[in-house]
C-alpha cells in the first residue's frame, strides 16, 4: 500500500511540475502582437510564435539571449525563463522598426 501511495504521489508531482504557462505571440504585417507580454517571475514559459506573414521573421532578444527563425505562415515554440522581475526587449531581426516588443516579468 505504501508503495502504491508513493508511486501515485510521484506521478502527481510530475504532472504538477510539467504544467507550464503558454503565451502566444503573433507576427502579422511585420508587427508582433501583443507588443507587451506579462509573465510571472521565476517560471519557465513556452512562447508560441505564429508567423502569419508571407515572409520569414527572426525573433531576436539580446536581453533574453534567444533567437529563432519563424518561417512564413508557420508556428514555432520558444522557451524563456525562469526570469527575474524586469523588462526584456525583443524584436524581429528582419523588420526591427515595426516588429518589436517586450516581456514584462513581475
Amino acid at each position: 500500500m505504501k508503495k502504491l501511495i508513493f508511486t501515485a504521489s510521484l506521478l502527481l508531482s510530475n504532472l504538477v511540475f510539467s504544467a507550464e504557462q503558454e503565451v502566444t505571440l503573433t507576427i502579422e504585417n511585420h508587427q508582433m502582437q501583443p507588443s507587451a507580454i506579462e509573465i510571472p517571475a521565476d517560471k519557465k514559459i513556452k512562447l508560441i510564435l505564429i508567423n502569419k506573414d508571407n515572409t520569414p521573421e527572426e525573433f531576436e532578444s539580446y536581453d533574453l539571449a534567444r533567437e529563432k527563425i519563424i518561417p512564413a505562415n508557420s508556428t514555432s515554440d520558444l522557451y524563456i525563463g525562469p526570469l527575474k522581475p524586469g523588462r526584456y526587449e525583443f524584436h524581429g531581426e528582419l523588420h526591427p522598426k515595426t516588429a518589436k516588443g517586450e516581456v514584462i516579468v513581475k
